[in-house]
């Protein structure tokens, strides 16, 4: 079991720009949880309205060159909803969730969800911290809650897997609203279960209601009471305490902690002078000052619209690059260069032009400016919530290609494919990639 810290050695805070402003959450990595910096800039609207007719042609409205069509025809984009990732459709979420599992015991009793609050930072050490850091922490102004949790690393089923153990009761109220409302998956979790995320459930083709085998400093089969999004990036998974204590776990060695936004910069500095030598404080949002979202909290795009986009060089080597890769089969974390996921796909193309991108999609969409449908230009990204058990988090990317059609890597069993671009309702927005933007952003969860 690897304990969550720092990779730098000691204490590192992460800087917010400005008080106020608007909190958005970003993705940290599965492997361990990255101190995540911000993202300066507004996020710009994704859509003016809903696309009609023949979309713009490549470079219209614009100083770049010709991109290649790979002799592809014009089509009329999708506007259905079907999801792109599928499984069960938007409307199924509830039943998602959670799975009522048989026991022989008494159900476990789990206190009601009062509140929902946002997770901005995780203070984590490879040790345990004090219930009383945890009260000072919950003191500073601006501290709207405060929970000593375990987070660490275990394998689950064999892959590295970022896991909670948390007192259900509490916990529930930090979890994106739906899965804290759900009291079947806060009890399964309270009777020994795991809940594991939506992607790494229909991904790693977990069964609800089936046994995982989590290997910390032990091994124990769990049962998998629910799938639920928490709405901490990177992490998938959620047990009691007790269970993560069970296995190897060091009793609290992390403090989630909700702050409001106008405190937001000067708490993270009081946490940061708060906590002991080998603890880190994790920002888990973007602070994003003087903007505003037109296309609800999970829209794409960061960054004025005047940015500098990819060149048109590199842009047409990327675009090569990816589709070179049709008919390469979609691996659930790969990254290339013979099999990938949605975001690895992106990632890899975007390498071969000499360009630095983040690994997954809710980071690459902070990797440069909105652009609306009307003005979608070849090697832009599409982005889509896919998710049903967090509607607003964004989980699939694909590369918008010309003509109507874009690129995915769509799910398992599948390979990579070109396909009408999909602008329904699980549509999150297009961005228009911004290099020094992106690298920023790949060296901010690295």
């Amino acid at each position: 079991m690897a304990f969550v810290h720092l990779t730098e050695g000691g204490r590192r805070i992460a800087r917010s720009f400005g008080r106020g402003g608007r909190r958005q959450r970003l993705s940290a990595g599965v492997a361990v949880f990255a101190a995540i910096g911000t993202l300066s800039g507004a996020l710009a609207a994704v859509l003016s309205s809903a696309p009609s007719g023949q979309l713009a042609s490549a470079g219209a409205g614009s100083a770049r060159g010709a991109s290649p069509t790979f002799g592809l025809p014009a089509v009329r984009p999708s506007t259905g909803s079907a999801p792109v990732a599928p499984g069960l459709a938007m409307g199924d979420s509830a039943r998602l969730l959670a799975v009522p599992i048989a026991s022989s015991g008494a159900e476990p009793r789990v206190a009601p969800l009062h509140r929902t609050v946002q997770a901005d930072l995780l203070i984590v050490a490879p040790f345990s911290l004090s219930a009383g850091l945890a009260a000072k922490v919950g003191r500073i102004p601006g501290v709207v809650a405060a929970e000593r949790i375990e987070a660490v690393q275990m394998s689950v089923n064999g892959s590295p897997t970022a896991v909670l153990g948390v007192d259900p009761s509490v916990f529930r109220e930090f979890a994106a609203r739906p899965t804290g409302a759900s009291n079947a998956l806060w009890q399964g979790v309270a009777g020994g279960g795991i809940a594991v995320s939506y992607t790494m459930g229909t991904e790693d083709k977990i069964k609800l209601g089936g046994t995982v085998t989590a290997a910390g400093r032990t091994t124990k089969k769990l049962r998998v009471a629910a799938f639920g999004t928490l709405g901490i990036g990177g992490v998938n998974a959620v047990v009691s305490d007790a269970t993560a204590r069970g296995l190897g776990a060091p009793a609290g060695n992390a403090i989630v902690v909700s702050v409001a936004p106008s405190d937001f910069t000067a708490a993270l500095a009081a946490a940061g002078r708060l906590i002991p030598k080998g603890a880190g404080v994790e920002q888990l949002v973007s602070l994003i000052a003087g903007g505003t979202v037109t296309n609800g909290s999970g829209a794409a795009g960061a960054g004025q619209a005047t940015e500098s986009a990819v060149p048109q060089a590199a842009l047409n080597a990327m675009l090569k690059a990816a589709m070179s890769r049709r008919g390469m089969p979609y691996v659930w974390g790969a990254a290339g260069p013979t099999s990938f996921d949605c975001s690895g796909l992106v990632q890899w193309s975007f390498r071969q032009a000499g360009i630095l991108m983040p690994r997954v999609a809710a980071d690459q969409a902070l990797s440069g400016p909105a652009v609306p449908v009307s003005r979608l230009q070849p090697g832009d990204l599409l982005f889509y919530h896919t998710d049903p058990t967090d509607p607003s988090y964004i989980s699939h990317v694909a590369i918008y290609i010309g003509n109507g059609w874009m690129l995915q890597a769509p799910e398992p069993g599948l390979d990579v494919e070109v396909v009408p671009a999909d602008f329904g309702s699980e549509f999150a927005g297009a961005v228009r990639v911004n290099p020094a933007q992106a690298a920023a952003v790949a060296a901010r969860v690295a």
